[in-house]
């Protein structure tokens, strides 16, 4: 007897578990016109970890502003800048004399409107413009101090259920000297431009050995590694309902050289730290070094991988619209990604219409599972690209696994929870399980290192699905 009833409860339990899934699906199909309705239920859905995430960018303007006035800093009061110390410069002046002269009340929103896209409207500026612009001009305040933005992260996370962060935190930090190395740069450019791709790493190779004889190399390691792991650990970050690792990020708009010393510091401090989980690269891929240094940075990921191949990484590939370069530099940018770095994440990905083999890139891609990040909120503002012309399709119908994430949440005024709205309201094709799926997604493909830290936010993950589940009207 005792026997028969744990079969029937056996039986009964994933029954009941389905039908509670099947009661989701059918709200959502229910709903999925209604923004309102469609909002409460996002916010509501567990969403896992968003792993496309600036730091720089997902802090609020806000916060940031106040903090700027509470230490004085310096506003030019035309580009809205902000910066610690520009006495005497023109259109510098500190806040509180712009207090003391009654301007700093009328001249707070126009801050917020360069710090963010807070009442963007077309006309006022260009979007990817002032999107790429704002980033300088608070910084300052930003890197003052760190710990007030990561609580205000995790606290973020939190509220809209989302368990994990897996953030780009921090640029390179270093003092190393390679006055002695910047010659190489014009021979790097100069086979690269001769297609000599071996020539190209065997450079590679001469540069990296007499970077590995600075002892500065690992102590920038150390310090890089020993900042974030001071921070995490002294402001508790991960806890039972949240954790968040670190990517560091290296810019592309750096000469050769440069930035190969700080990919390699990237790849030693992911190699060393748990924390530090992974290596990606920013900055405008419609840059001019980005345009013009696209296959030699592809070359150098390779490189590094074949030096440090545990160390996983994701690259901002094909940000990039008709119009915005060339017609010909939509075709290969995902290609390169891919095939020459090895990239294990493809950031954004939405000039895949254009590759020049995009039905075989497709299917690489899904075979090899390589996610692709897609930012619907960042990729509609800075770029234009929505609706069918997003090529979120392409990737579904071919299987390409897929995250969804907010790329610059503060910067943009969004948050995870819009990108699912969005998803939902504009791709009906998407189905519940799929959105499930790409919830699962966000932590399969994460690139946490410590198994029990995945296992432990999957089985929570679970958990969070079947109480929201449960609740659905």
């Amino acid at each position: 007897m005792k026997y028969i009833l744990a079969l029937i409860f056996n039986i009964l339990i994933p029954v009941s578990l389905l039908g509670q899934e099947q009661k989701a699906a059918q709200y959502l199909q229910k709903i999925r016109n209604n923004e309102a309705q469609l909002t409460a239920f996002m916010a509501q859905m567990p969403k896992g970890g968003d792993l496309h995430h600036h730091f720089s960018g997902s802090i609020y303007a806000e916060p940031l502003l106040e903090k700027a006035i509470k230490l004085d800093y310096y506003l030019h009061t035309e580009t809205m800048a902000v910066a610690k110390d520009q006495a005497g410069q023109k259109n510098w002046k500190r806040f509180s004399e712009l207090a003391s002269e009654g301007r700093l009340e009328g001249i707070k929103n126009e801050i917020l409107r360069r710090w963010s896209v807070k009442d963007f409207y077309t006309g006022f500026y260009p979007s990817d413009q002032l999107f790429f612009e704002s980033f300088d001009k608070f910084l300052p305040a930003l890197h003052e101090e760190y710990s007030p933005g990561m609580v205000e992260l995790k606290n973020r996370a939190i509220a809209e259920n989302v368990s994990y962060l897996e953030t780009m935190f921090t640029p390179v930090y270093s003092k190393v000297n390679i006055q002695d190395l910047t010659a190489y740069d014009a021979e790097l450019r100069q086979l690269m431009h001769q297609s000599d791709q071996q020539a190209v790493l065997n450079l590679l190779e001469n540069i990296y050995s007499k970077l590995m004889q600075k002892e500065s190399m690992n102590q920038a390691v150390i310090w890089n590694n020993s900042f974030i792991q001071h921070l995490h650990d002294s402001l508790k970050i991960d806890d039972e309902r949240f954790s968040m690792r670190y990517q560091k990020y290296v810019l592309r708009f750096k000469n050769p050289v440069d930035l190969f010393k700080d990919i390699v510091i990237s790849f030693m401090s992911a190699n060393q730290s748990d924390l530090v989980v992974g290596v990606n690269m920013v900055a405008p891929e419609h840059g001019e070094n980005s345009m013009k240094d696209y296959r030699l940075h592809m070359l150098m990921f390779q490189f590094c991988h074949q030096k440090f191949p545990r160390v996983k990484y994701s690259l901002h590939a094909g940000e990039l619209a008709m119009g915005q370069v060339a017609p010909e530099n939509l075709t290969w940018h995902i290609d390169e990604a891919i095939h020459t770095a090895k990239a294990n994440r493809i950031g954004h990905g939405v000039d895949m219409p254009y590759e020049k083999h995009s039905y075989e890139l497709l299917r690489y891609m899904s075979h090899q599972k390589i996610p692709v990040e897609v930012n619907l909120v960042s990729n509609r503002f800075i770029l234009q690209i929505k609706g069918d012309k997003h090529p979120i399709k392409l990737y579904h119908d071919f299987k390409v696994p897929m995250v969804i994430s907010t790329d610059d949440a503060g910067v943009l005024r969004t948050s995870l929870t819009e990108q699912f709205v969005l998803l939902a309201k504009s791709y009906p094709f998407f189905t519940y399980a799929n959105i499930k799926q790409l919830v699962y997604n966000s932590l399969d493909y994460s690139f946490i290192k410590e198994a029990a830290i995945k296992q432990k936010l999957r089985q929570d993950l679970d958990r969070r699905f079947k109480e929201f589940e449960a609740k659905i009207p």
